[in-house]
């Protein structure tokens, strides 16, 4: 018996560090990559807040205010550790996530042949995870630690929830209660764990089979006293709190960023979330042409799709479901990954994707409990079907470790990031914009004009395309273009605060005076105020401009100093230099003169 307890262990050390050889072999190269310019910039490189490292204001910050349309403060944490000990060298951050990866794909393995006493197949879904390739887009990409961080503690909480059932006491509740807040203050995608928590329940920990009353030898408390079906429902209910905070949370933080009431109906967005479901498992057995952003149909979807893909997901889910008595895996492992994809599956739009691969991070386990154990099953009914299963699954982990590492070098920079995106699918505006955003950021103009004007092709509306195309515009001097661009906005979007502070910056100081438009310019600067609700420091820069080209000088002195103060909270201190400056020509009763048109905002 001893010796078997450890050969258990030397396996279990064995395989752990195959995993993590594999797993450096395959993202160390994400080591030499670059960050990109798809949010990247939002939570490191040009926040403010994050790049100073670790301060009062900034620890103070990450839990108040919400950081690229998410609350998600531990996230925002790690992100300031890095620049404290990194910098923005990118290569410190790639290397936190790395290990975030490893470790939670360690982890994986450990917790779930501690579960199910199956080191092999549990072994097969730890390296599935490790080295999938609809994974590297959490790993690789800088943005998305969130999902890293939040994996880790995810797989932390199952850890330490089968330690508790293993022997419930409060101690180790508050741990499993303790260590779910903190992923879901990593990213609030963990809010459907409660029912994983369940399904574990039922399968493999096998609890609501028990009769009787399980519990603490003593059985004081009153929960302890409940029959265990009772009680595996009850102790859910702190978790279940706790994911609704962070759904209100979440929502307060994503108000901008929900575009599902305003833009899609909500056929629309069924029919996308039963098409996604089924590209998700066709992505898992045939990983190929991935990308960073998926259009989304917006009601294009063809009927017999539509139907194809309701038949495999009620065929599934009924297959499951008669085979939960001799095969339970089946069911817990499809209802996870339905469950878990909830959030993320679009019945509430966040952003203009169709899908993602980052959303498969975690979802996607549940897939990876049925194939493990199906094969397995499978392979008991064959000769030698123990040595063939290995075969079988060796040659997917490298197969995958072949494809993921090709998935790496696409993200060593924006530009290869952009084109491969390109290159795999069709009518892609938003990877047309970033890529243009990309050329223009590097002083190709006419290449990152170009860009814009393919992505105003696809979706003609999109201001977003418009206001940076303006921007391009006017560093090629074509300045009166430029203009046209932001005003035809301004018609799609009368309310768009960047055509409107752009244009005002135009009206109030260009050097040609053809172009210029006190008036007006006061007019589009105050609108451009309110659409930021008072709240970027740039937009008082626009209207004290604007006030000085009318002669209010005592108005653009005020307006001013707004922006300063604001530039200064931001931790913008090059902006807030910047505006005093101008403040001393308005104290000379002089107006601002842009010569070169330089202090437009960048393209995003």
């Amino acid at each position: 018996m001893i010796q078997r307890v450890q050969l258990a262990k030397i396996k279990s050390v064995g395989i752990s560090l195959g995993l993590l050889a594999l797993i450096w072999l395959v993202f160390g190269k994400a080591l030499r990559n670059e960050f990109v310019n798809y949010d990247d910039q939002y939570y490191v490189y040009e926040n403010a807040l994050v790049s100073s490292g670790i301060t009062i204001n900034g620890l103070v910050g990450a839990f108040r205010h919400a950081c690229a349309g998410n609350w998600h403060p531990l996230t925002v944490i790690s992100h300031m550790v890095d620049c404290e000990l990194y910098g923005l060298k990118p290569m410190g951050h790639h290397l936190t996530s790395i290990v975030l990866h490893s470790a939670g794909a360690v982890l994986l393995f450990l917790t779930l042949s501690g579960m199910t006493r199956g080191i092999w197949r549990s072994a097969f879904v730890a390296a599935v995870f490790a080295l999938h390739p609809l994974h590297v887009e959490s790993v690789a990409w800088v943005a998305e630690r969130k999902d890293v961080l939040s994996g880790l503690f995810f797989i932390l909480t199952l850890a330490a929830y089968a330690h508790y059932t293993s022997k419930p006491t409060l101690r180790r509740y508050v741990l499993v209660t303790f260590l779910y807040g903190l992923g879901l203050m990593s990213k609030p995608i963990l809010v459907t764990v409660p029912f994983i928590l369940l399904l574990l329940d039922y399968w493999p920990l096998c609890r609501c089979a028990q009769p009787g009353l399980v519990g603490s030898t003593t059985g004081n408390t009153w929960l302890e006293k409940q029959r265990i079906q009772t009680r595996v429902l009850l102790e859910k209910l702190p978790l279940l709190a706790l994911s609704a905070i962070a759904c209100v949370a979440t929502l307060i933080a994503q108000k901008s960023a929900i575009s599902s009431f305003q833009f899609l109906p909500f056929s629309f967005r069924v029919s996308n979330a039963l098409v996604s479901y089924v590209t998700y498992i066709w992505q898992m057995l045939y990983p190929t042409r991935l990308a960073v952003f998926y259009p989304h149909p917006e009601g294009a979807l063809p009927t017999w799709e539509l139907l194809l893909s309701l038949a495999i997901l009620l065929t599934i889910t009924v297959r499951a479901t008669r085979e939960r008595k001799t095969h339970p895996y089946l069911l817990v492992g499809w209802l996870w990954y339905v469950i878990m994809l909830l959030p993320v599956i679009g019945l509430v739009q966040v952003g203009i994707q169709a899908r993602a691969d980052r959303y498969t991070y975690l979802s996607q386990i549940g897939l990876y409990l049925c194939l493990a154990w199906g094969l397995a099953d499978l392979a008991k009914n064959w000769r030698l079907g123990s040595r063939i299963a290995a075969v079988v699954g060796i040659i997917v982990v490298l197969l995958l470790s072949r494809l993921a590492s090709a998935q790496v070098e696409y993200w060593q920079d924006s530009e290869t990031l952009w084109r491969h995106t390109l290159a795999v699918t069709s009518n892609n505006a938003e990877a047309h914009k970033e890529l243009a955003a990309t050329l223009v950021n590097q002083n190709r103009l006419g290449e990152g004009v170009a860009q814009y004007n393919e992505a105003i092709a696809i979706h003609p509306q999109d201001v977003n395309t418009r206001d940076d195309l303006g921007v391009a515009l006017v560093r090629l001097a074509r300045v009166r273009d430029a203009v046209a661009e932001w005003q035809k906005s301004l018609v799609y979007q009368p309310d768009d605060g960047n055509a409107q502070g752009n244009l005002a910056w135009i009206f109030a100081a260009a050097p040609d005076e053809t172009l210029r438009d006190g008036p007006t310019a006061v007019d589009l600067a105050q609108k451009a105020v309110r659409f930021h609700r008072g709240q970027n420091p740039i937009a008082f820069r626009t209207l004290a401009a604007a006030c000085a080209e009318v002669g209010r000088f005592s108005d653009a002195i005020d307006a001013a100093n707004r922006g300063t103060d604001l530039a200064r909270a931001q931790n913008n201190f090059a902006l807030a230099n910047e505006i005093q400056r101008n403040i001393a020509m308005y104290q000379a009763n002089l107006p601002i003169r842009d010569n070169a048109l330089r202090d437009l905002p960048r393209p995003r």
